[in-house]
């Protein structure tokens, strides 16, 4: 299998990258997680997964091994396929695809297109103990429905207000691991707001 390419992005989509390894052009598909990490670079260490089918051979590529050994654990899951996978990560970030299934939070995971209450509750019975296993304890600590959700009102204002959602995201992420009991939409705005100045 190939582990991961080193080499320059050629081409760039929110859905598929280039990656030309030494002559050797690379299609990678990636999620919009990926993508939002990757967006402003032009040299890459991506992580990569490579599925095979009878006629299709395909490389799935991650900004993080993290990404990539959570779309691993959700393609075990009967019924995730690999395009399924990569939509969850486009839906929603890793963070909150573990937190989501420590939690039991089917509702979260069914707002992902193609992803019904059935298998949303399948994914999260097949996947909770391994993902605590695998994660720890900091997700269930650091990340509550509560505080996703400010967190997702946060950042949909934010891009409203035409901020780069990466740089959003950095800098909501940053101020909720030093106060992760801020309970207020408006106050982590602020917070947001003050950094960026």
């Amino acid at each position: 299998m190939i582990a991961y390419l080193n080499g320059e992005i050629t081409h760039k989509t929110p859905a598929f990258i280039y990656v030309d390894c030494h002559g050797v052009g690379y299609h990678v598909n990636i999620s919009l997680n990926t993508y939002s990490k990757l967006e402003n670079l032009q040299k890459i260490k991506i992580f990569t997964y490579l599925a095979i089918k009878e006629d299709d051979h395909s490389l799935y590529g991650f900004f993080d091994d993290d990404e990539r050994s959570l779309f691993i654990l959700l393609i075990s899951v009967s019924g995730i396929g690999v395009n399924t996978a990569r939509v969850i990560l486009s839906y929603m970030n890793p963070d909150e695809v573990r937190t989501a299934i420590i939690h039991e939070n089917a509702m979260a995971l069914g707002k992902v297109k193609g992803i019904g209450p059935k298998t949303a509750k399948r994914i999260i019975l097949d996947l909770k103990d391994k993902v605590i296993k695998e994660s720890g304890s900091e997700h269930v600590v650091l990340f509550s429905p509560q505080n996703n959700l400010i967190k997702n009102e946060a950042l949909a204002a934010l891009i409203a207000l035409g901020f780069p959602k990466p740089v959003v995201e950095k800098s909501i992420k940053f101020i909720l691991d030093k106060d992760p009991n801020i309970e207020q939409v408006e106050d982590l705005i602020k917070q947001v707001l003050k950094q960026m100045n």
